[in-house]
């Protein structure tokens, strides 16, 4: 009898079983919003599927009457924009300083220490003093990103660095490699796929502070627009804007991916 730690599904059958949580969570959603409809036709909590997608309609094609702006792309292209900024400037900081302190041992035993404690403030907890010295504009929104994820990018580069085998960095110096050279040729190459990674895992806490920020102090994005949203209790409108944050996500994760598969092919060889 085979055992169940060595069976392996099917691809047709791996297909179904990916699809099976996501069809049940609709259909258990369905059966609670026609209850809950069919007790109070003006119930907020649960809105059908009619309701969501003429919220959709709304937000994502007309024109504002206020504004005249379609609401989920101006709201969508500045959490991008914020994001992006914030995840390119932590990964920026966050190779350097990783690269820095696992490869010199002088730096390391002046930065390690400061980047652990830094690491263990909670980001939130900072935002008021971001927004008095940076004022609400779009730099404090940036600087929670960049400050909430670089510690976690720099510790995780660190570590890669320091598993790359001495070894190497003896051939590179006995072939006469100073300290520059064997840090730009031998570690940052193998360091870079290592980065990719390090920013897609990342990218969970960059929305998070990215909706934090939004929701206390913006006037377009897709947290400021929920939490405007909210006190409505505008369900229709919450559901398709966080179900959009997801694939969002999900998408960038995939680019992320695809362009470590195409830069760095060498380094997802051994991956099955």
């Amino acid at each position: 009898m085979k055992r169940l730690i060595n069976q392996t599904p099917a691809p047709m059958l791996r297909v179904l079983l990916t699809l099976l949580p996501f069809v049940a969570l609709v259909l258990l959603y369905m059966l609670a919003s026609d209850a809950r409809l069919a007790e109070n036709p003006a119930d907020k909590l649960l809105p059908s599927f009619a309701q969501i997608g003429d919220a959709i309609q709304r937000m994502a094609f007309e024109p504002s009457k206020r504004s005249g702006d379609y609401l989920l792309w101006e709201d969508t292209l500045s959490s991008l924009t914020r994001l992006g900024l914030g995840v390119v400037i932590a990964a920026v900081i966050g190779l350097a300083l990783g690269l820095f302190t696992g490869a010199l041992p002088l730096v390391a035993a002046t930065a390690s220490p400061l980047l652990t404690v830094v690491s263990l403030i909670p980001p939130l907890a900072i935002l008021p003093v971001l927004f008095i010295v940076f004022g609400l504009g779009e730099l404090s929104k940036v600087a929670l990103i960049a400050i909430g994820i670089t510690p976690f990018i720099a510790r995780d580069i660190q570590r890669r660095t320091q598993e790359i085998p001495s070894e190497q960095l003896v051939k590179a110096q006995t072939l006469g490699a100073n300290t520059s050279q064997i840090i730009c040729r031998v570690l940052l190459p193998q360091l870079m796929p290592r980065l990719v990674d390090a920013v897609r895992l990342s990218l969970g806490a960059g929305w998070l502070f990215l909706i934090a920020a939004e929701a206390i102090a913006a006037t377009e994005g897709l947290g400021y627009r929920i939490f405007l949203v909210r006190r409505y209790m505008a369900m229709d409108v919450i559901l398709p804007y966080v179900a959009w944050i997801t694939l969002l996500a999900f998408v960038i994760d995939a680019l992320l991916a695809a362009l470590s598969r195409r830069l760095f092919p060498w380094h997802h060889q051994g991956a099955h």
